[in-house]
This record gives structure tokens, C-alpha cells and sequence, in this order.
């Protein structure tokens, strides 16, 4: 029964609650923080455990009533209401239930590189671009641009950007792969649909104690700054190219003005992608035991197409088709996409860990 999973939680809870309140605990800040953020991680499943547990006792009351005289149709009535309350409680603890994702929570990087097509590819890379960080402000997130490379005609070859604020990673997760692009280029004469593409990574922000790097693993260049950049272009030698041996990931930074911002820069992102592929390979061992993988960032696979002479987007993970790409796109709305992506992926998990 649900209820007896439940009761683990509370008890648990309980027991913080009794150790928080300890004078011997409350002199010990570390042990302090630890224990708090234990108790602030089981603070919603414990709520609603609560809830749940209350109106499985309603509903025991209640149905002793139904052949009271007086009380009997209040009774019927009201049990209606505490039938349909114990189901939406049992599918909000179903999902409580599932693991989380030790990424949820973390900042994150979301890397946009055109693919193919060309011109055409790096323009739609700008408009993704732009769309994100419109995205990014409607979450109530802050965002930096960590590096960035111009297209020849706008547009971006390729932008890394640093998304801050709490769960960032746990909504982003699902925009990594392929996204392809339909439309019209502004220099096609004869109107035709030209399709491009455009590549999309998301990592997680990494706590230097996540990823240790062995500095003999490490080839660091600089060299001069190239492109839009001010007076400053060209004149020191403040770009910086790390190179990672052993994977031959090249990170390269030259947006800061200083060598040593380029670098800590660099660095960060060279950290992301790092455990990414540790990820990843995490991931593919869990994969053999469970049916579905979500949010691995995977480039290879096309996951959306953007059609704007028919103002479609498609997701072609759990068939979403909205034709609204003019609305999504200008203001950033992509939780209209992400929403039924999480509940598709949420279902899917509570259908594996048969809950």
C-alpha cells in the first residue's frame, strides 16, 4: 500500500524535527546544515504524506456514516469529494516519490551551435538565442553569455550561456539534441524552403568537487583576441584555448577582458562537458535497468523541427505539434513544449518504478 511506503518519510521528518531542535545539534553548524537541508529535501513528500494519511482517515470516517439517517447524504457527498482529493494525493506523491535528479537543481550552460546549413543555420542559432533568454526572464533566471562566436551574415556559429537560478537544469534538460529548422532564407530570391539545423547542449553547472582535472592533462594556449571586440581586439594576448588530453575536448574564451577571466571561463565549461560524458556513461548503465532516459543533452538525435511557413513546432519525443511558433518563439514560451515533456517523462517513470 502507498500508505506504508509513506510512513518511512514521516517518521524520518520527525525525528529531524526532534534532532534540529537539540542544543547538542545546534552548536554543531555543520551538522546543522546538513541535517536542515535533509529536512527541507522531505519537506513536500512529508506534506503531502500528511494530507494523504488525513484523508484516507476522512474517508473511513465518512463511509461509516453513509447509513446514518441524518448524516448519511452530507456523508455520500462528501466522500465524492474525498475520493477525487486522495487521487490527485496519490498522483502527487507518485511523482515525489520517483529519484531526482541530482542535476535538478544546479545552474546550467546552454551551448547553441549551428549545424547544417550554413548562414542560414547560424541566423536561426541567433533566434534561438534570443528566444532562451526571453525563456530565462519569464523563469525569473539570470543568464551571462560565457563565449560566443558571430556568423558571417548574424547570428551565431556557436553561444554558450550560463543559466542561474533554482531547478534552471531540471526545466532545461529537455531542449538537448537537434533542432531543425524549415523556412525561408531572406536571401532566397525564388522562395523556397530551405532546411537547417541547429545543435543544442545542456550541462550542468559542476562544483569544482564534482570533476577533478589532472593540470598535467591540460594544454593551455593564448593568443590574440579576434572579431568584435573593441580597442582591446588584437591587442593582448587575452584569448585562451584549453585543451583536454585525454578526451581532445577544446574549450576556447576570448569574450572577457582579461586572461585570467577567459580562462576561469573556459575552465567552467570545460568542467560541464567533462561530466557530461561522465553522465552520460552514468546514464547508459541505468539505461539496461529502466526503459526511458531523459535529459542527456544528446546532440545526435533530432528533437524538434521549427516550421515557420506553416508557424508549426513539433516535438518528435511524445508527438506535440502547436502551430504557434511565432508566439512561442517571440516570448520565450517554452514551457508550453517542456510541461507536457516532464509529464510524459514523469508518467513514464512512475510506469517503471511500477508505483
Amino acid at each position: 500500500m502507498l500508505a506504508d511506503k509513506l510512513q518511512p518519510f514521516l517518521d524520518r521528518y520527525d525525528e529531524l524535527s526532534r534532532l534540529l531542535s537539540d542544543p547538542s545539534i545546534t552548536n554543531d553548524i555543520a551538522n546543522m546544515t546538513k541535517l536542515s537541508k535533509e529536512q527541507s529535501n522531505l519537506e513536500d513528500i512529508a506534506s503531502a504524506a500528511k494530507s494523504y494519511l488525513q484523508t484516507l482517515t476522512d474517508i473511513e470516517e465518512n463511509k461509516a456514516l453513509l447509513d446514518d439517517a441524518e448524516l448519511g447524504e452530507l456523508a455520500k457527498d462528501e466522500l465524492k469529494n474525498l475520493e477525487s482529493q486522495k487521487e490527485n494525493l496519490e498522483e502527487e506523491i507518485k511523482i515525489l516519490l520517483l529519484p531526482k535528479d541530482p542535476n535538478d537543481d544546479k545552474n546550467v550552460f546552454l551551448e547553441i551551435r549551428a549545424g547544417t546549413g550554413g548562414d542560414e543555420a547560424a541566423l536561426f542559432a541567433g533566434d534561438l538565442f534570443n528566444a532562451y533568454a526571453r525563456y530565462a526572464e519569464l523563469r525569473g533566471y539570470k543568464f551571462e553569455i560565457v563565449s560566443q562566436s558571430e556568423g558571417n551574415t548574424g547570428g551565431f556559429k556557436e553561444i554558450i550561456l550560463l543559466i542561474k537560478g533554482k531547478g534552471a537544469y531540471s526545466r532545461l534538460k529537455f531542449e538537448g539534441g537537434t533542432h531543425r529548422v524549415q523556412r525561408v532564407p531572406e536571401t532566397e530570391s525564388q522562395g523556397r524552403v530551405h532546411t537547417s539545423a541547429v545543435t543544442v547542449a545542456i550541462m550542468p553547472e559542476v562544483e569544482d568537487s564534482e570533476i577533478e582535472i589532472n593540470p598535467n592533462d591540460l594544454r593551455i594556449d593564448v593568443m590574440r583576441s579576434s572579431g568584435n571586440g573593441g580597442q582591446s581586439v588584437n591587442t593582448t594576448d587575452s584569448a585562451v584555448r584549453i585543451t583536454h588530453i585525454p578526451t581532445g575536448i577544446v574549450v576556447t574564451n576570448q569574450d572577457g577582458k582579461s586572461q585570467h577571466k577567459n580562462k576561469e571561463a573556459a575552465m567552467k565549461v570545460l568542467k560541464a562537458r567533462l561530466y557530461e560524458i561522465q553522465e552520460e556513461e552514468r546514464l547508459a548503465k541505468e539505461t539496461s535497468e529502466r526503459k526511458s532516459q531523459v535529459g542527456t543533452g544528446d546532440r545526435s538525435g533530432r528533437i524538434r523541427t521549427y516550421n515557420f511557413p506553416q508557424n508549426r513546432i513539433s516535438d518528435h519525443r511524445i508527438n506535440l505539434t502547436l502551430y504557434r511558433l511565432d508566439a512561442i518563439m517571440a516570448a520565450g514560451l517554452f514551457d508550453e513544449i517542456i510541461e507536457p515533456l516532464i509529464a510524459h517523462y514523469q508518467a513514464e517513470a512512475i510506469s517503471d518504478a511500477d508505483l
